[in-house]
């Protein structure tokens, strides 16, 4: 039998495999904890930009309760 170079023994998959699963976990570790804080800035950027809608939408209300009269 002749030596292949580009043939990958199972030591070199299991070697290949594990590396790959350690640069996923750290990705999406990392990921993860650059998405959480986004996730946080945008809810709390959402609750104040609906704050002016119901304040607008409470003034809305008035203004036509006082023209009804």
């Amino acid at each position: 039998m002749s030596y292949n170079p580009c043939v990958l023994t199972d030591d070199d998959k299991q070697w290949i495999t594990t590396r790959l699963e350690k640069v996923e976990t750290t990705l999406l570790t990392e990921f993860h904890k650059w998405a959480s804080p986004v996730e946080l800035r945008q809810r709390s950027h959402a609750a104040v930009l609906r704050a002016p809608d119901a304040e607008v939408e409470s003034l809305s209300d008035r203004l036509k309760n006082l023209e009804g009269h």
